[in-house]
């Protein structure tokens, strides 16, 4: 995709000090950034509210996300949402958010037809609660028809767990004999997996200052830059966004010692 540079510079207009569009190469866009959406809790606790309320706050943040995704002319935006080990969360928790996907998935639909996103699932959501998983099919038959960004929720989803799926299908499709041992290869596996046709990330945004994938894309990132940011998921704004994407840009990615410029 290539960005519209018009909607671009309008939607970057009154820049901080310190990142500006300026400051960043259009044509080196990453093709594909995922984040890990994390502190919503802290940032509620820190102002005396239920961690509830940062979950509910972390919705303008991710609806920014999107809209500057676009913007950008990125391929793909995909965002961590809920593991498989979230369900040890507490009770009332976990059912705010499972209530909050749905609907905010549904508020959010006239916005995926105006910018023509592709909804993307990674993850089990058939295991989800009915609302949610309804919700969740919802959004897939309305986006389906949609040629511009795919935006992936991972919601119930865990790398090992996505892995060992890939494994078992692998496994009985050698059983079938539509499959020979021998050929198994890193495609036989990544073609099994949730993120099947698409390309990798590039770029990994987390912020909250957390040093750790928990889980998330093992696979996938084999090769994909970091950017990990103090800012709150709350407060991650369209100009954090830029300033992970400016240093993406001052990378030099080696893919086993490679340079790529």
């Amino acid at each position: 995709m290539r960005a519209d540079e018009k909607k671009l510079g309008e939607y970057y207009a009154n820049p901080p000090e310190d990142i500006s569009l300026a400051n960043v190469d259009l044509g080196r866009i990453p093709r594909h950034v995922s984040i890990i959406m994390d502190g919503n809790g802290r940032w509620a606790q820190a102002r005396g509210l239920d961690r509830s309320e940062g979950h509910v706050a972390g919705v303008d943040s991710l609806r920014e996300a999107v809209t500057t995704s676009v913007r950008l002319g990125l391929d793909v935006l995909s965002v961590y949402a809920f593991s498989t080990e979230n369900w040890c969360r507490p009770q009332h928790e976990v059912n705010l958010l499972m209530h909050l996907f749905a609907t905010t998935l549904l508020n959010e639909l006239p916005l995926f037809h105006q910018e023509n996103v592709r909804l993307r699932f990674f993850g089990d959501i058939d295991a989800l609660p009915t609302e949610t998983a309804e919700a969740f099919h919802e959004g897939l038959r309305e986006t389906a028809d949609h040629t511009g960004m795919t935006f992936a929720l991972a919601v119930n989803y865990g790398s090992r767990a996505e892995i060992a799926r890939a494994a078992r299908e692998v496994a009985q499709d050698v059983a079938l004999g539509t499959l020979r041992s021998e050929d198994i290869d890193e495609k036989a596996i990544s073609s099994r997996l949730y993120t099947a046709d698409l390309p990798d990330p590039e770029l990994l945004i987390r912020t909250s200052g957390e040093m750790r994938l928990s889980n998330y894309l093992l696979w996938q990132l084999a090769y994909t830059e970091f950017y990990v940011t103090p800012v709150m998921w709350p407060d991650f704004s369209r100009w954090d966004f830029l300033r992970a994407v400016r240093a993406f840009q001052g990378r030099h990615r080696r893919f086993g010692g490679v340079v790529e410029h």
